[in-house]
């Protein structure tokens, strides 16, 4: 089985008197660590196959603890080493068959083919365009209204961050209820003005010469993240007057 780090998803666990949990439980239990995580996160990583919840008779998903720990290392590996889902369960399944698996990262490409290497420590991956629709499930003609959209866009060296990936699941997943790319143009805008807002407060310890300080700019980045991603669901629940687990 694999291990939680100390700190990690599998500490602090509120279960029932069977250990199986819903996922409610599941998102309050990760909610510290990942405090963007959303139920439809957690629904959409199901839907790839990264976890197999058990379902009661009236389709209700029930959480293991297993479960909980396997998601909170998916999630570590998106946002510490920036991989794409299959890389993640083809690692974690090795893990669990007991396979030495070393942690890969996303390298360039060659002759169309991406090239995994094992990394020691966290990494920015950039992800082709290939991966990208191979990755998310979805054809050129779709990435291409989201890129008219806003929603996923290139890098200036024309490959993508790995978050696309994410983004494209989540646009996919709201696109079920009727949603389509282009009633998302007001979320884009509005988390491009949030982001800016917390890039001008950042913005001047970001310029400073003290690495220490540049550390402490990153650090702060996530911390403003965390709390502007919370105020907008929030705002949101106050709005629609609903309230989610």
């Amino acid at each position: 089985m694999l291990q939680t780090p100390s700190g990690g998803a599998g500490h602090g666990t509120a279960a029932t008197d069977t250990g199986l949990m819903s996922i409610g439980t599941v998102l309050n239990t990760l909610h510290d660590e990942f405090p963007e995580v959303t139920i439809s996160k957690i629904r959409f990583l199901e839907s790839e196959g990264l976890i197999e919840p058990q379902r009661t008779p009236s389709g209700y998903r029930k959480f293991s603890p297993a479960d909980v720990e396997r998601l909170g290392h998916v999630l570590r590996m998106q946002r510490d080493h920036y991989l794409p889902l299959k890389v993640i369960r083809e690692h974690l399944d090795a893990m669990e068959r007991g396979e030495a698996a070393p942690l890969p990262a996303v390298g360039r490409q060659r002759d169309g083919e991406v090239v995994l290497e094992p990394v020691e420590g966290p990494t920015v991956a950039r992800i082709g365009r290939a991966e990208l629709l191979a990755a998310a499930g979805i054809g050129e003609q779709e990435l291409d209204e989201w890129e008219s959209y806003g929603l996923i866009a290139p890098l200036p060296d024309g490959v993508y961050d790995a978050e696309a990936v994410t983004v494209a699941g989540l646009v996919l997943e709201l696109g079920r209820f009727g949603i389509e790319p282009r009633h998302l143009r007001a979320m884009k805008a509005a988390a491009d003005r949030e982001a800016g807002l917390v890039d001008q407060v950042v913005a001047p310890l970001k310029r400073h010469r003290n690495p220490q300080t540049r550390a402490h700019a990153e650090a702060r980045t996530k911390e403003l993240a965390g709390l502007t991603v919370k105020l907008h669901a929030a705002l949101v629940q106050t709005a629609l007057g609903v309230r989610l687990p």
